[in-house]
């Protein structure tokens, strides 16, 4: 059965519910029930982990029965595996509904199988229905769904010999304003920017994402990592977003309580100590390599030990792009090897 024009718009409405979900360790998903004759009988979303999930929020709102013969427009696969809630497959069939209409199939390995399941109870199930504005929604969240963590991209600036700043520890500014300005465009697209306690102790960095003298209207969540204490007037306490502090060297840790928190995506800025062990512990996923054709000399390597004694470990990259940005470049390269030979994570 072709879908109708009466269940894409009731996607389309699904998409707006999603929307209103938070985004934390389960994804943002909405779903609307259509009656027999296309009339909305119901609408709901996932409101976050442990509550009720979109469909069985939207069944909630019916009395016993009402359900029967009608249509569930979802934007994700209902899942098919009991949890802290119970799958919603089996809640629409035991509702009675006739026919699902999804957007995108369920990644996950235990929760995935909904579709099967349902067509086994006899209901007639469409999917790929607004795929692709789906899964632009939850699109980080798919992507930390793979990953089992958030995304992360670490960050350096350096001088066409690789220092990350002048012998004294002088930095500001090896690279020019395009590129500035490209970074804190990139900064805004993040959910969480890290740094490490000597990077904040020596910088001071207020950690927003700027455009000009004005903030980017969405703002980074502050991460601090270290066990030296942040002072009180540190510039990073005037971020838009309270910082988050973490007072271990557990980066597999830091990374699993942001992605519970809801941060599916992570910019490492802080320093050749921490993006050093970023890429040493297999936890780094992109790299933004600004380069500046200047030269400094020095020891001041803008990436310091990360675990290659031979040429043969050594961590390879595919450059995904090139982007010039006035007199500098930029290198967006991804990891060829997925991780390190050893992933103990700390620094």
């Amino acid at each position: 059965m072709a879908v109708t024009a009466i269940e894409q718009r009731a996607m389309d409405r699904a998409l707006e519910l999603a929307a209103r979900g938070p985004r934390g360790v389960n994804p943002q998903v909405g779903a609307v029930l259509l009656s027999p004759a296309g009339e909305v009988l119901a609408e709901g979303w996932h409101r976050g982990s442990g509550t009720a999930h979109a469909e069985v929020d939207a069944l909630s709102k019916l009395s016993p029965g009402a359900a029967r013969g009608a249509t569930a427009v979802v934007t994700l696969e209902p899942c098919n595996h009991t949890g802290r809630t119970g799958p919603c497959a089996v809640a629409l069939i035991e509702a009675g509904v006739a026919r699902v209409v999804y957007a995108l199939d369920d990644p996950g390995e235990v929760s995935g199988g909904g579709a099967e399941r349902l067509r086994a109870a006899g209901v007639d199930v469409e999917s790929g229905v607004r795929a692709a504005e789906a899964e632009a929604l939850i699109a980080s969240w798919l992507t930390a769904k793979r990953l089992g963590r958030p995304h992360v991209t670490v960050k350096w600036a350096q001088s066409l010999d690789g220092r990350a700043a002048a012998d004294d520890g002088s930095s500001r500014w090896i690279t020019g304003p395009e590129a500035r300005a490209d970074v804190h465009r990139r900064r805004a697209e993040a959910d969480a920017i890290v740094v490490g306690t000597g990077t904040l102790l020596a910088d001071d960095p207020a950690l927003t994402a700027r455009d000009g003298d004005a903030l980017h209207p969405r703002q980074p969540v502050p991460v601090v990592i270290g066990a030296r204490a942040t002072p009180a007037h540190a510039a990073v306490h005037r971020h838009p977003h309270a910082p988050l502090f973490y007072d271990t060297r557990e980066l597999p840790a830091v990374l699993a309580d942001l992605h519970d928190r809801g941060h599916h995506s992570v910019f490492v800025e802080g320093g050749p100590t921490l993006a050093s062990a970023f890429v040493a512990a297999g936890l780094a996923d992109r790299v933004l390599a600004y380069v500046a054709p200047v030269l400094l000399g020095g020891g001041r390597l803008a990436l310091t030990d990360i675990g290659v004694s031979r040429i043969d470990e050594a961590r390879r990259l595919t450059v995904e792009e090139w982007v010039p940005l006035g007199a500098d470049i930029l290198a967006v390269a991804r990891f060829t090897d997925p991780h390190a030979p050893e992933q103990e994570g700390a620094w």
